[in-house]
């Protein structure tokens, strides 16, 4: 499973220097625990935005990461 998470440049901006790096071992560590195979990417982009790719329960995949996101 692909997890993409994508920060608003204005916030990645306003970020400690590493927390985005930080923010990918942390997910990954939390989502691993659920899925095998997971592949976490923490990048800027113009706005926010979370994508789960390659994973078959993709609805379930998607709440779940979700959650793990916001509790990160």
């Amino acid at each position: 499973m692909r997890v993409e998470t994508s920060i608003a440049k204005e916030k990645a901006g306003k970020m400690p220097k590493d927390s985005m790096q930080t923010l990918k071992e942390e997910m990954t560590r939390r989502i691993s625990k659920q899925y095998d195979d997971v592949e976490v990417i923490v990048k800027t982009a113009s706005n926010d935005g979370l994508s789960v790719l390659w994973a078959t329960d993709k609805e379930i995949a998607k709440e779940f990461v979700e959650e793990t996101l916001q509790d990160a």
